[in-house]
């Protein structure tokens, strides 16, 4: 299933395209479902759980001999790995500053891989979200970074994290854009038209 239906991603393209005639900025959208899969984190906190429950249980009441030992720690290594691997489950494992350096990774990647990096004047500003994580960034080149100070973007990116939090991730986009749009249509007002990067919302499943 898709993060936004067509519907919405192409409300998200118009949003941009509003906010680009009245800026030289450069818009560009990412909607990530989740920064990485964490496939390693679950089979540590199974192992060290097989490793530990059931001996503990045995070292408590002497119930289990050294074969049911074995096979009850076999059985929940298996069962933790399957249960560890659900989505909200494996995200509550993980460290949140792990989850939001994993984040932030590849909201650079995609900085560059989106060519954010190569406008005109360096007027490249996108705004990433990790739905998974919880985590919003809004990253600008130096055309931008010139004029605006990156506390100005702390309270358009800290109303946008409650409302990915909240399950409200396209009217949070679109919040986030208009807010932009008024700072960037301020500091960097539209002095040529130009469209140097596609008006539209990179999904990455």
């Amino acid at each position: 299933m898709a993060l936004l239906s067509e519907f919405e991603q192409r409300q998200v393209a118009e949003a941009i395209a509003r906010v680009e005639q009245q800026t030289d900025a450069e818009l560009v959208t990412v909607l990530a479902a989740r920064a990485d899969d964490y496939a390693y984190i679950p089979l540590l906190w199974a192992s060290l759980l097989a490793l530990v429950v059931p001996g503990l249980v045995h070292y408590a009441t002497g119930w289990l001999n050294m074969h049911l030992l074995l096979l009850a720690q076999w059985a929940t290594f298996i069962v933790l790995c399957l249960v560890f691997r659900l989505p909200r489950i494996t995200t509550r494992l993980i460290p949140r500053s792990v989850r939001h350096w994993r984040a932030s990774n590849l909201a650079r990647r995609q900085f560059l891989e989106q060519n954010l990096h190569h406008t005109v004047g360096g007027t490249g500003v996108l705004i990433f979200v990790s739905e998974a994580e919880r985590y919003v960034e809004i990253l600008v080149d130096e055309g931008i970074s010139r004029r605006l100070d990156n506390k100005n973007w702390h309270a358009i990116v800290q109303a946008f994290t409650q409302q990915v939090k909240q399950g409200q991730t396209l009217q949070g986009f679109l919040d986030c854009i208009a807010s932009s749009g008024e700072l960037l249509k301020e500091h960097v007002p539209l002095t040529q038209s130009r469209n140097e990067l596609p008006n539209r919302l990179v999904v990455l499943n």
